[in-house]
């Protein structure tokens, strides 16, 4: 059976109803050529443009013709918004048909070099944000459903800064939704705020089986009628057959799934989880990402992963460490 045929496959987004799919398709990984997947260098050898943007291409075309819907990009991800826009257009594809969501608040800083330092900046200010808006609708145009603070964090104050909230609030009143993602050993306390201050429709969140420490937040969210969109579902392929996480492979095996779908399995199980986004960079690596409504999961699955959990600042200060390629 097809993966769009399952009656869990379509869903919604919050409160907001924003249509979506279990599984949808991230660019963080597609729309530049570094990035701080495991292997992710040796994914391809030609990292001009022309040849991201024909590969970004396939692989939103196999996706298509797999039944996702939701496609999740950012100021950042070096063209990602620029070629994910000229594929809808190419293809004809009505922007009610799709849910499309980008993040503003990191500037791409990389030139197209893998080994640059840093390879994007942040900055959460209403300047960033009028600056980055008017350069993502100039790239999606009436596609974008869904506009996201990218990072947000506690500390940084963006969630009460008035005049970043007041943007927000007119483009929601224009119709386009508004989230924020969140990263970092803070996730929880972040999403209590946003829960707190309102405004918000969605909030896209890192869960997965080494961290998980935002999922009572994410509940809460969910609860309150936020969409929840996971971010990082493979730990930047520690999760994958490149991570060599034993007891993950030994239960992908006998289930006769990839590790990767495993995971992404783990995280569909949650019911607070609305979608989970895959950031595949191949099309080989997409079906198998597609194949995680396969596996049943069950209580012992979830004792028996259970013990990969990590504490969330070890967490984040491996991530850290992983290097671009």
């Amino acid at each position: 059976m097809d993966v769009a045929d399952s009656p869990d496959w379509r869903r919604a987004l919050g409160a907001a109803a924003l249509p979506t799919t279990a599984i949808s398709l991230g660019l963080a990984a597609l729309g530049r050529p570094g990035y701080l997947n495991l292997g992710h260098g040796g994914d391809f050898e030609d990292n001009s443009v022309a040849a991201l943007a024909a590969r970004t291409h396939e692989v939103l075309d196999a996706a298509y013709a797999a039944g996702v819907r939701h496609f999740d990009a950012a100021r950042s991800y070096g063209r990602a918004e620029e070629f994910l826009g000229s594929w809808l257009r190419s293809r004809a594809i009505e922007p009610r048909a799709v849910t499309v969501s980008s993040k503003w608040g990191y500037t791409y800083t990389a030139g197209w070099r893998v080994d640059a330092d840093p390879p994007e900046v942040k900055e959460l200010t209403a300047d960033t944000l009028r600056r980055q808006l008017d350069e993502t609708r100039e790239r999606l145009g009436a596609y974008l459903s869904l506009y996201q603070i990218h990072s947000a964090t506690l500390s940084s104050g963006v969630l009460d800064d008035a005049e970043v909230r007041g943007e927000l609030a007119a483009l929601r009143r224009d119709g386009v939704a508004i989230g924020a993602s969140v990263s970092g050993i803070e996730q929880a306390e972040t999403i209590e705020r946003m829960i707190a201050v309102g405004g918000f429709d969605t909030v896209q969140a890192t869960w997965n089986l080494l961290e998980r420490s935002a999922g009572d937040a994410l509940q809460s969210a969910h609860d309150a009628g936020l969409g929840v969109i996971v971010k990082e579902a493979l730990a930047n392929g520690r999760l994958t057959a490149r991570g060599a996480v034993e007891p993950l492979a030994r239960a992908a095996a006998r289930l006769s799934v990839g590790e990767d779908a495993l995971a992404i399995a783990a995280v569909l199980a949650r019911p607070w989880a609305d979608t989970v986004l895959s950031g595949a960079s191949t099309h080989a690596q997409l079906e198998s990402n597609l194949t995680a409504l396969r596996p049943a999961w069950d209580p012992a699955l979830d004792e028996e992963l259970g013990l990969l959990s990590e504490e969330s600042e070890d967490y984040w200060n491996t991530r850290s460490a992983l290097p671009w390629t």
